[in-house]
């Protein structure tokens, strides 16, 4: 018999595989903060919509070490020279935050459309990365994708789990464990009566209430590290 920590990782696999959604809890002594997260290949505008109203924090593309350096994308505060970057988070070592990007057939590229465009384009550019990694380059990315932008890239640790354990590298673990391309989307989920995170118990309703799998870190951890 399953135990409950198997189901809900098979359950979120399936969903991958399927290219929906699963809602990730990371630690109660991290962020501890659940994120709704996608595989970027199958992101539509009803789903950046979905974030949006249900999650409705910061929608991020992570992208797998192996793709970022392909894309020779830096981490945000390595290429800002201006004394207020201080990348010193309390919840770890350093933020994963890259450049924020649309896609250059998008408009302004913040409408659910545009936002859409820049997240598939960016899971079919790490799929590319991951058939040739010499055959892209910082130059196939420009022409692509043009920086500043509405959609944030974050930059896996090159360890994944092995080395952090914040909701870029859960998610991108999932992704590799289900056999999707290395670019999956990721935004928290906020609590607009409190103004702060949605607790896991209210997470974990809401993820039974549309279906959703609903899976914690230390799960993910445990199976996939």
């Amino acid at each position: 018999m399953r135990t409950d920590a198997e189901a809900a990782l098979e359950n979120a696999l399936e969903a991958f595989r399927a290219g929906e959604p699963v809602c990730i809890h990371d630690f109660a002594d991290r962020e501890g903060e659940t994120d709704l997260v996608y595989p970027a290949r199958a992101v539509t505008p009803t789903a950046v919509s979905r974030m949006r109203n249900d999650a409705g924090g910061l929608i991020c593309v992570a992208v797998s070490h192996r793709v970022a350096e392909a894309f020779e994308l830096p981490f945000l505060a390595d290429a800002i020279d201006h004394p207020a970057v201080d990348d010193d988070p309390a919840y770890d070592a350093r933020s994963s935050f890259s450049l924020p990007v649309n896609h250059r057939e998008t408009f302004t590229g913040i409408t659910d459309v545009d936002r859409a465009r820049t997240i598939t384009e960016l899971g079919t550019a790490a799929a590319a990365v991951e058939r040739d990694p010499d055959a892209y380059t910082a130059e196939t990315f420009a022409a692509e994708f043009r920086s500043p932008g509405h959609v944030h890239v974050l930059r896996g640790a090159e360890g994944l789990l092995a080395e952090r354990t914040g909701h870029t590298e859960l998610g991108l673990a999932l992704a590799a464990a289900a056999g999707e391309p290395p670019a999956v989307v990721v935004c928290e989920m906020m609590d607009d009566e409190t103004g702060t995170a949605v607790t896991p118990e209210d997470a974990a309703a809401y993820a039974e209430r549309q279906g959703i799998p609903y899976v914690e870190g230390k799960t993910l951890v445990e199976a996939l590290a």
